[in-house]
């Protein structure tokens, strides 16, 4: 079976996961992580995404970002990629990729979902924009999307608010379907939300039902 092309909308928000080969640690201190934003600052300017969360682990990378054309998302992570691991390799005198294959993304409805992204991407391992919205440190990469200005009407409630979501975790429940979108390339949301992103490709948003299609009787 061919496989499915990349799900990507513009103007919606994605859920990008993207796993370190085997063993190998992708961030050996924050020193490499730093290089990582660096890189990923200027290949996000260039390319027009906005990126509203990461979270840099020793095994994994996962964005929440925003690209304002089709083709962005893919650019935007080579070059990242080429910059990035090009440095590594230098720095630690190793060969070839450090990435399990090509990045898996999804799609997330804005509302629940998008605030159920963020709150996923700031509580995982590593380095993340946690402390951005939790009144530790700004980080000038990060724009807030729509859904964190709705936790209060001042920063310090906005930042209270989701200190506090933190604390609850995310149920095990959304988390669970926030990767599987990701890793497997749907979209998450509502019906309506689906059937909207619907109009505009032609891609399936869902995994197909197993076994053959039903006979009409």
């Amino acid at each position: 079976m061919a496989r499915l092309t990349r799900l990507v909308v513009p103007g919606q928000a994605h859920l990008l996961v993207q796993r370190a080969q085997g063993s190998l640690p992708v961030f050996r201190d924050d020193g490499d992580r730093r290089d990582f934003l660096a890189a990923l600052r200027e290949a996000s300017t260039a390319e027009a995404v906005v990126i509203h969360a990461y979270a840099l682990g020793d095994d994994e990378v996962m964005l929440l970002a925003t690209p304002r054309s089709e083709a962005a998302l893919s650019r935007m992570v080579q070059s990242v990629g080429r910059r990035y691991v090009s440095a590594y390799n230098r720095r630690y005198e190793h060969r070839g990729t450090l990435w399990e294959g090509r990045y898996r993304c999804g799609v997330v409805e804005p509302g629940r979902w998008l605030l159920a992204a963020l709150r996923l991407v700031d509580g995982h391992d590593g380095m993340t924009t946690a402390g951005h919205r939790s009144g530790i440190a700004r980080d000038p990469l990060i724009v807030d999307p729509a859904e964190f200005w709705t936790l209060g009407n001042t920063p310090f409630d906005r930042e209270a608010a989701y200190r506090l979501l933190l604390v609850q975790g995310l149920p095990a429940a959304d988390a669970e379907a926030l990767r599987h979108a990701a890793v497997g390339g749907w979209a998450i949301g509502s019906a309506e939300f689906l059937a909207q992103v619907g109009t505009q490709t032609p891609r399936p948003l869902r995994p197909r039902a197993r076994g053959r299609p039903r006979k009409a009787p």
